[in-house]
C-alpha cells in the first residue's frame, strides 16, 4: 500500500497523505518517492526511537490506570516499564550498560510524573468525564486534519493528512494534544520563541522562496504538524461534543539527555524535562482575528500546495538540489537508488 492509499475510510472520500510523509518530503521529494510512495525501507534500525517507544508505552499505560496523584503514577509506570524492559532486545557491551541505560528510563519516567504527569493525568480524568465516548489516551492516538486543495489545479479538491498524538488532557478552556518525541533539536529556533511574527515567519517564508539559501526542512515540518494535530483537535473535540474549546498542542521530549545528571560513584541518574507548546509560534494572530479558530495562513497554504505536489508527483528536486544536496544527501539512506545524487557524482567537470 502506498501513502496515498490511506485508511479505508478515508480512500472513500479523500486520499490520505501522513505527517511523516510530509516531513521527509520536505528534506528531499526524491527521498518521500522512495520511502513513501515505493514503500523502501531504510537501512538502519534506531535505538532511540526503541527507547522512547518503551518510555511512551509506559507512561500511556500509566495514565489508562486512572492514577492521578504523581507517586502511584510514577508507581505504574516504573512497573509498566519494568515488564517492557524485560523483553527489550537490545544489545550492550555489557550488564553495566544495560542497568545504566535502564537508570536513565526510569529517571526521565520520574521527572515526567513530577514535572506535569499528576496535572495531565488529572486533565484527563476531567475531559473524559465531559467528554462524549471516545478514546483520549494512546499511545499513537490517531489524528486527521483536511486540506482543501481546491486553489490548486489537481484533483481530488482536498487530501486528509494523518498524524497522531499520545494523549489528550483538559486544560481550561482548552483540549490540549501531546505527544512524546526522542527531542527537541528538530524544532530549530521555535524551540525558544513564542510568536509566528519576526523570525519564524521570516524562516517559513524563506524555505520556499527560491532565491534564498535558508533551507529549514525539520522546523517547517513542526508547523505543518501543529496545524494538522490542532486540525484533528478541532474535530475530536466536535466529535466529542466539548463545545468550543480551543485546540492547544504540546510536544515532550523523553530521550534529550541535555538535563541529565549521572552519579557514577552512586550509581543514580537524575534528568530534567523540557516542555514545548507550539499553538502559539503557528499561531498567526491575523488569521485567529479573523477566524476566532488557532490557524494561521501561511502555513496552511503552503501546506496544501506541498500536499497537492506530492499527489500529483513527479517528485522532482533539481528546483532545489543545491541545498538538497548540501543538506539532506549526507544523511540520506537512498542515495545508492537516487538518480540524481549518482548524477552528481559521476559527474565530469570540462
Amino acid at each position: 500500500m502506498t501513502e496515498t492509499d490511506g485508511n479505508a475510510d478515508a480512500a472513500t472520500t479523500h486520499p490520505a497523505l501522513s505527517v511523516d510523509g510530509l516531513r521527509t518530503a520536505l528534506h528531499c521529494p526524491r527521498r518521500y518517492e522512495f520511502a513513501h510512495v515505493h514503500g523502501l525501507e531504510g537501512s538502519e534500525d534506531d535505538v532511540v526511537d526503541d527507547r522512547v517507544s518503551l518510555l511512551r508505552s509506559a507512561l500511556c499505560d500509566a495514565l489508562r490506570s486512572g492514577e492521578t496523584e504523581r507517586e502511584a503514577l510514577e508507581t505504574a509506570a516504573s512497573d509498566r516499564l519494568s515488564t517492557l524492559w524485560n523483553d527489550h532486545d537490545e544489545r550492550f557491551h555489557s550488564r553495566t550498560q544495560r542497568r545504566h541505560e535502564r537508570r536513565v528510563l526510569e529517571a526521565t519516567l520520574a521527572a515526567y510524573a513530577e514535572r506535569v504527569g499528576a496535572d495531565h493525568a488529572a486533565g484527563i480524568a476531567r475531559l473524559d468525564a465531559e467528554a462524549a465516548r471516545g478514546e483520549l489516551i494512546g499511545p499513537g492516538l490517531p489524528l486527521s486534519g483536511t486540506s482543501e486543495l481546491s486553489t490548486q489545479a489537481v484533483e481530488p479538491d482536498a487530501v486528509t493528512i494523518d498524524a497522531t498524538v499520545d494523549y489528550v488532557y483538559g486544560d481550561g478552556s482548552s483540549i490540549v494534544g501531546v505527544r512524546f518525541v526522542p527531542t527537541l533539536a528538530p524544532l530549530g529556533r521555535l524551540r525558544y520563541r513564542s510568536d509566528w511574527t519576526g523570525d519564524v515567519e521570516e524562516l517559513f517564508t524563506e524555505h520556499f522562496d527560491a532565491d534564498s539559501t535558508t533551507f529549514e526542512p525539520a522546523p517547517v515540518g513542526a508547523l505543518f504538524e501543529t496545524a494538522v494535530v490542532l486540525d484533528g483537535l478541532r474535530a475530536l473535540r466536535d466529535r466529542l461534543e466539548l463545545g468550543d474549546r480551543t485546540c492547544r498542542y504540546v510536544q515532550i521530549p523523553l530521550a534529550d539527555r541535555s538535563g541529565t545528571a549521572v552519579n557514577w560513584v552512586r550509581e543514580t541518574v537524575e534528568t530534567s524535562l523540557e516542555i514545548v507548546d507550539l499553538t502559539d509560534v503557528y499561531i498567526d494572530h491575523h488569521t485567529f482575528g479573523m477566524t476566532h479558530e488557532h490557524r494561521n495562513e501561511t502555513v496552511d497554504d503552503r501546506l496544501a500546495a506541498v500536499a497537492a505536489s506530492l499527489l500529483s508527483g513527479p517528485f522532482d528536486p533539481s528546483d532545489r538540489w543545491d541545498r538538497i544536496a548540501d543538506n539532506s544527501c549526507p544523511d540520506c539512506e537512498y542515495t545508492v537508488c537516487c538518480q540524481e545524487y549518482i548524477a552528481e557524482e559521476v559527474r565530469f567537470d570540462g
